[in-house]
């Protein structure tokens, strides 16, 4: 398939946004039952969640530039009883509302209680919002990568490995970024996000890495004969005909080598998986708050490849009769 830059940015930063909400109320919920030193300042999950925000709205923004007809965009949550893209539409609004109110929750102090649990932990309004934002950034997580999964006629993106790959992907870069920015915000919870980023990068490695096992033994249901209804042993494809430069040729497949997408694999391993948790490891042996930014950018350099490369890999089967462009 041809990559789309807009879906692809749109897909990297919700992903980082759900991932470093979710690193928040994570540290929140630690603090909750007395794992973790209670995070006082109210500015540090307001400046969280206003960073939680600003990436969700970067990657709405630039998922217009996908549409042909950007005025019509809200016709697309009409289909959520039967479409994954519909029922996106309406999650990632709904979890930016509902991380609005964590936020605003925090910042103005307004915590009531809801319910007191037998050992004397206190559920506030902030906790109950938080739950109710983990369980939409999940809906959200699933939603976006059942888009592709659920398309059976794409074997490479047919799989639950999908699914765990954009969770757990999407986890890393997020907590990733939470260690960055808690080292200049709540210097206590440093260490904890990046030991769960270091944690989740190596989940998502092995993750990834099963997919990409998977996916190099997929072989095709369909041959070049069964494409055009051909049973000769050897056929070649000289021309496209009439139909070369067409939307066909242009939009399902990426015009790259086999060389070039083998680079880009190998890039996106070392730059997500491989640097990453090598900065992670220094930022905690050596007190290096430095090396998660520089993580984070590493990362997030190598998710846009890795999203680049997640759609070039899945080979359309119209691509059995156009094969090149002469």
């Amino acid at each position: 398939m041809k990559p789309a830059f807009s879906v692809i940015f749109l897909t990297t930063l919700i992903g980082a946004a759900q991932g470093l909400y979710l690193a928040l109320f994570t540290a929140q919920s630690y603090a909750l039952f007395n794992l973790l030193p209670p995070q006082g300042s109210r500015i540090f999950y307001a400046i969280g969640v206003l960073l939680v925000l600003a990436l969700c709205a970067l990657g709405l923004a630039s998922s217009f530039f996908h549409l042909g007809r950007p005025e019509r965009a809200w016709r697309a949550a009409a289909m959520w009883r039967t479409s994954w893209l519909s029922r996106e539409i309406i999650m990632l609004p709904a979890f930016m509302g509902v991380v609005l109110l964590y936020g605003l929750a925090h910042l103005t102090g307004w915590k009531p209680t809801v319910a007191t649990l037998p050992d004397g932990v206190v559920i506030d309004a902030t906790v109950v919002l938080g739950i109710l934002g983990t369980l939409l950034a999940f809906a959200l997580f699933i939603s976006t990568a059942m888009v592709y999964a659920g398309l059976p006629f794409l074997p490479e993106w047919h799989s639950p490995l999908t699914v765990l790959n954009y969770i757990l992907l999407g986890g890393a870069s997020g907590f990733t970024l939470a260690a960055a920015f808690a080292a200049s915000n709540a210097p206590e919870l440093t260490g904890f996000f990046a030991g769960w980023a270091l944690i989740i990068t190596l989940l998502a490695f092995a993750s990834r890495g099963a997919s990409l096992l998977r996916n190099s033994r997929l072989r095709p249901k369909s041959t070049l004969q069964t494409a055009i209804g051909v049973k000769h042993p050897r056929i070649v494809q000289k021309s496209t005909g009439f139909l070369g430069g067409s939307f066909n040729t242009r939009e399902f497949f990426h015009g790259r080598s086999r060389s070039a997408l083998r680079s880009v694999k190998w890039g996106f391993l070392a730059t997500v998986f491989v640097l990453p948790v090598l900065l992670l490891v220094s930022s905690l042996w050596f007190n290096a708050p430095g090396a998660l930014a520089l993580a984070f950018a590493v990362q997030y350099v190598g998710l846009l490849a890795e999203r680049w490369y997640f759609f070039a890999e899945a080979n359309h089967p119209q691509n059995l009769y156009y094969q090149a462009v002469c």
